[in-house]
């Protein structure tokens, strides 16, 4: 996928819109969770990748003045990958969009996560 880099000029210093935020923020760490503080799913995807070994980089997006950008940004790249109402728990490994918590519980299901993290230099057993 390709986006378009654009920026704001906001309180003396460009920021980057919310989508190539999004993106420039899932690219800076091997696995990355866009979360809500008080979201029960994004807790239980958080436990699952600790549990693994795994230390995800969390945004609370609900911490954050410009959390509401952030979360229509995430429901644009989620797209038809997710059925929810909420754009909450996102999940990036090596950068990439593996999805909601619905396709993060699939790929550990199926086998496919661990290589997924692997790969990506998140896990290493």
């Amino acid at each position: 996928m390709h986006y378009q880099m654009t920026e704001t000029w906001s309180g003396g210093y460009y920021e980057a819109e919310p989508l190539e935020r999004v993106v420039r923020l899932a690219s800076e760490s091997a696995v990355v969770i866009f979360s809500i503080s008080s979201c029960c799913m994004c807790h239980a995807v958080k436990r699952l990748f600790c549990g693994m070994g795994v230390n995800p980089t969390v945004y609370e997006i609900d911490e954050d003045p410009r959390g509401k950008e952030i979360e229509r940004a995430l429901m644009r790249l989620l797209g038809n990958f997710s059925y929810s109402s909420s754009a909450v728990p996102v999940v990036f490994i090596g950068g990439k969009l593996v999805g909601a918590i619905d396709r993060v519980m699939a790929s550990h299901i199926n086998g496919t996560l661990v290589p997924l993290l692997k790969e990506a230099g998140a896990l290493w057993l």
